[in-house]
């Protein structure tokens, strides 16, 4: 297993992961990551200052992702995007270091890191909660995931 960074050729099949975890959870509709413009070519969106995006790859196959970028254009808070994983994949731990990795990264230009997700996804909540998060009882104003309805901030300095 490797964690690299997101290369152009990468796109379409984080594109199917994300898309695939969505209809998994019932969340291929408006509002979420599945109506998101960049979805099919994030590798230019993720190419950008305070922004990056990460790929796990086992035996030469993209079994997931997420990323980092800024939060409605704070210099201040990033937001965890799109981190998803293929079924056979979770629970094997390569998760938390996918997290280490983004939140490494953020650490270096955000003072907060905020994500927004389903309830239904039960495993992601706790995973979240495990790993610092603190669940709000509210979306940040400006958000633009408006279907989610579980939102967790961590802070990054200490």
């Amino acid at each position: 297993m490797i964690i690299r960074e997101l290369q152009a050729k990468d796109n379409a099949a984080i594109e199917q992961i994300i898309r695939e975890c969505l209809i998994e959870f019932g969340g291929n509709r408006e509002g979420l990551a599945w109506a998101d413009e960049s979805l099919s070519h994030l590798s230019d969106y993720y190419n950008q200052e305070g922004r990056a995006y990460w790929v796990i790859e086992q035996e030469g196959q993209v079994v997931g992702g997420c990323g980092i970028a800024e939060f409605n254009g704070s210099n201040e808070v990033c937001e965890l995007q799109k981190m998803y994983l293929m079924g056979h994949t979770r629970g094997t731990g390569i998760a938390a270091k996918l997290l280490d990795t983004a939140l490494t990264f953020a650490r270096l230009h955000y003072k907060q890191c905020y994500i927004e997700t389903l309830q239904n996804m039960h495993a992601a909540n706790r995973f979240y909660a495990k790993h610092g998060f603190e669940l709000l009882a509210a979306p940040l104003a400006g958000s633009e995931h408006f279907a989610c309805d579980a939102w967790y901030i961590i802070n990054l300095t200490k």
